[in-house]
């Protein structure tokens, strides 16, 4: 991710199976709302995600 879009990343432990994204403090994916861990297409578009909030 920091070679890729220059982003530093945490895996911050949490629990209940929840897997969450979040850009600059905003979500970006959620399993829990989503019902499913992202797909490839989905991790790559976070850094169109990204961009978005950099504007």
């Amino acid at each position: 991710m920091k070679r890729r879009f220059g982003a530093d990343v945490e895996l911050v432990q949490g629990g209940g199976g929840v897997f969450e994204i979040s850009v600059d403090g905003r979500l970006v994916f959620s399993k829990k709302e989503l019902g499913r861990f992202p797909t490839e297409d989905d991790i790559a578009g976070l850094g169109s995600a990204w961009g978005a909030l950099e504007a």
